[in-house]
């Protein structure tokens, strides 16, 4: 399970929470990534996406398009962050490590 929160400047907008099964731990986190971004890119006026994750080894999947079982991630979050980019040139996107011991 991963539970998600979006907030545009202090205000929380979305609380997102992803249930999956009978798939492996990175295939789970990348899962959730790709919903994220998803979700953030398509909220207007939304410029700044911070992903905050113990999951940055996952992460560094996202776009390596050699591992055939993340293909799916990686064209649908390249092409969410496209867009997103395309609509200003300035919008960015960072990914944050929380290491576990930091729970």
């Amino acid at each position: 399970m991963s539970v998600s929160h979006i907030y545009k400047e202090q205000d929380i907008i979305a609380k997102i929470i992803h249930h999956t099964i009978n798939i492996i731990s990175i295939e789970a986190k990348l899962f959730a990534i790709r919903c994220d971004i998803n979700h953030a890119t398509q909220i207007q006026d939304i410029t700044h996406i911070i992903i905050i994750t113990d999951a940055i080894p996952a992460t560094k999947h996202i776009f390596n398009m050699s591992i055939h079982s993340y293909q799916l991630h990686s064209i649908t979050i390249s092409k969410d962050l496209r867009e997103f980019f395309k609509k200003n040139s300035t919008n960015s996107i960072l990914f944050w490590d929380y290491l576990s011991s930091n729970k």
